[in-house]
């Protein structure tokens, strides 16, 4: 029998591995990124904390910059899956790499699914491409499904027994990677965007979406025959999808489905029977379905075998899964806070979304804030004398007394923990000459390995409560029933959620489409870098669906220049240029960052931080950058609110660099109204 992969990877690496540990020692510097014989190999080296990330590729396929951001994409998930854990190197190693094959093969299998799922999204979305979330445009739709999720989910679950001492925070609904609805309980804490992010490649992972061509097949294959180009009147009314008189009453004033001037696959589903519609009845409690109709029961025995294909491709007891999230509490600010994620499919590419925190959520408050103090002390003892002797830091004595009270609760079930706090206080406290600096960094260290140690069997060794089953499926049951008639339109908006060709949903009809007001703009991508949320054109690359774009080869050409602009933006962004402009072949692409207040003004720019090629990459992702970049904005604005911009567009080559900025200007306004739709 060969050695197993992993010592193989072991014995390859550790020329490397000590060359690294040698350079560290002697330099405090090590290797970030080099190229083997003739270039045939790339590897990109980053250290966190004690541990050493090493990406290679081999076919020329993935840049330095690609492989970085994998490594510090990689480095999130190990954190949103592991905690504060992280913090040890030991503890996290053996966390990576535990002893028993089969745990390590699953834990493998686990970053490695995710590590695909994300290479794939990044190279297919957009939202992925610039870490941003996209959120699926119909705001009547949205508002109807978060009051929903507010009445028959959240508060239906949390004032059940059944709930077994965990509450549901955050519940939302996601079309393949777009966001339709999101809602919080009154006191849960805020989620970043870039968790959110994170959860939805979770979902992602769990339930992978279909290609267009399969969904198009798949559909086929159910009798759902998409109509080829559809009539205006054929539009879904925003009163209720179930009504044939609303229908053709309000079509002028309501329209909100994409309006195409060129031959193209596109649907609209098919009223509910009998002329009722789910959207209204089904908010009392215990709602069934009000088509009795045949084909009504049809369609619900259609979502069932659906469903009964819908498998994970991980373990099941990855589902639900214990999560780890920054939150913003009464006690303040609590990095990785353990959450529990429940992901309840209720059709291919449509999911409900619940994350939970069970009763232990302030033992895990305390340990960060017990964590924390002693980093503090720690960054303190390696500045030396200069900071002063250890037993006069003013914090000292507050993170004694907290300590000791935590050691105090645990009431001698964590006798490892209480030892090493005597043998800290006996040496930092001690009448006589306290310890060297060396002596309580060792002593810093080893009690903060018991705090991981404590926190890894508290929240990763434990399995963790998890709402009852009875409860999930009700919420699943209810869900489906409140979206059966808005499916197939769901499922066909969010792969053309916006069209260059489209008329936005929060203008009237009269107003004229993208492609009429900004003649020569062939595609943009706008974000939100505050809330983190982006919008853009869909950009369909299929050969069996068309667009204004043509089908399959144009798109994916389109797809190639618009990829390449999101990452010379960065590379420019990052040596502190914030307006780009180019003239690519045939075409003019253009990039800019600016600042606004509240009120939709815009501030004056100012010099962004100059960024070594090894530090974190652009994104939210890999360190959150452009939180970094608001929060250093910020310091010269205290007396405003200061949001973050950016628009990325693609035009024709023939129109003049003027008038780009002046449409990327009039772009910019038109975009600004939308973004305050209130989702979060």
């Amino acid at each position: 029998q060969g050695p197993a992969l992993e010592d193989s990877l072991n014995t390859l690496f550790a020329p490397l591995i000590i060359s690294c540990a040698a350079l560290l020692e002697k330099l405090a510097d090590t290797y970030t990124c080099f190229a083997t014989e003739h270039g045939r190999h790339l590897h990109v080296l980053h250290m966190f904390g004690d541990c050493l990330y090493i990406a290679v590729n081999g076919d020329g396929t993935e840049s330095e910059d690609d492989l970085r951001r994998t490594l510090f994409v990689l480095r999130r998930l190990v954190e949103a899956h592991c905690g504060l854990v992280t913090l040890d190197s030991h503890l996290i190693r053996k966390e990576l790499r535990p002893a028993d094959s089969e745990q390590r093969e699953r834990v493998w299998s686990l970053l490695r699914g995710l590590l695909e799922t994300y290479s794939h999204l990044r190279e297919e979305d957009q939202s992925f491409a610039v870490e941003a979330v996209e959120r699926l445009i119909h705001p009547q739709l949205c508002e109807q499904c978060i009051e929903f999720l507010e009445r028959q989910v959240v508060q239906y679950i949390n004032a059940s027994p059944e709930r077994g001492g965990d509450e549901v925070g955050h519940a939302f609904l996601l079309v393949h990677t777009k966001l339709l609805a999101f809602y919080s309980s009154r006191n849960a804490s805020s989620i970043r965007p870039a968790d959110l992010l994170i959860l939805i490649l979770l979902v992602q992972d769990l339930y992978p979406s279909e290609s267009a061509e399969e969904e198009l097949d798949r559909q086929s294959v159910a009798g759902k025959v998409l109509p080829q180009g559809p009539k205006r009147s054929e539009s879904i009314p925003v009163s209720g999808p179930g009504s044939h008189g609303a229908a053709e009453k309000d079509s002028d004033d309501q329209q909100d489905t994409d309006d195409l001037s060129v031959p193209e696959v596109y649907y609209t589903p098919e009223p509910s029977p009998g002329g009722h519609s789910t959207g209204d009845e089904s908010w009392l409690e215990g709602a069934e379905m009000l088509g009795t109709g045949e084909a009504d029961a049809a369609d619900v025995q259609m979502a069932e075998d659906l469903l009964q294909t819908l498998g994970p491709l991980v373990p099941e007891a990855s589902n639900p899964r214990r999560i780890f999230l920054d939150a913003n509490l009464r006690e303040g600010y609590c990095p990785l806070l353990p959450h529990t994620m429940h992901c309840l499919p209720l059709w291919p590419g449509i999911s409900l979304v619940l994350l939970t925190k069970g009763p232990t959520t302030q033992v895990a408050v305390t340990l960060y804030q017990l964590l924390d103090g002693f980093l503090v002390l720690e960054r303190k003892l390696e500045e030396g004398p200069e900071a002063g002797a250890p037993r006069s830091y003013p914090f000292l004595a507050e993170l004694r007394q907290r300590m000791d009270k935590f050691v105090k609760k645990l009431s001698g079930q964590d006798i490892q923990l209480q030892n090493t706090w005597v043998d800290f206080k006996s040496k930092i406290f001690s009448r006589s000459e306290p310890g060297s600096s060396l002596e309580l960094l060792q002593a810093v260290a080893n009690v903060k390995r018991q705090l991981c140690s404590v926190y890894r069997q508290l929240f990763l060794a434990s399995t963790g409560h998890s709402l009852s089953q009875g409860l999930r499926d009700r919420a699943q049951k209810l869900m489906r029933e409140k979206l059966l008639d808005w499916r197939d339109f769901l499922l066909v908006k969010s792969r053309r959620n916006i069209t260059m060709v489209s008329y936005p949903c929060w203008t009237p009809l009269t107003h004229p489409t993208y492609l009429e007001d900004f003649p020569g703009l062939v595609h943009f991508i706008y974000v939100d870098r505050t809330a983190g949320q982006m919008m853009a054109p869909s950009l369909s690359v299929t050969e069996k669906s068309s667009s204004e774009l043509g089908k399959g080869p144009l798109a994916a050409f389109i797809k190639r220049k618009v990829w390449s602009l999101i990452a010379l933006a960065r590379r420019y962004l990052q040596k502190g240029y914030t307006t780009l402009m180019l003239q690519d072949g045939d075409y003019c692409c253009s990039y800019f960052l600016w600042f606004e207040n509240e009120l939709g003004y815009k501030l004056e720019m100012m010099e962004v931080p100059v960024l070594s090629d090894d530090s974190a990459p652009i994104g939210m992702l890999a360190g959150d950058y452009y939180r970094k970049l608001l929060r250093y904005y910020s310091k010269n604005h205290q007396a405003e609110v200061v949001k973050c911009y950016e628009l990325l567009t693609v035009h024709l080559g023939i129109i003049p660099s003027e008038l780009v900025v002046q449409q990327a200007c009039d772009l910019a306004r038109r975009l600004w109204e939308p973004s305050r739709i209130p989702l979060l």
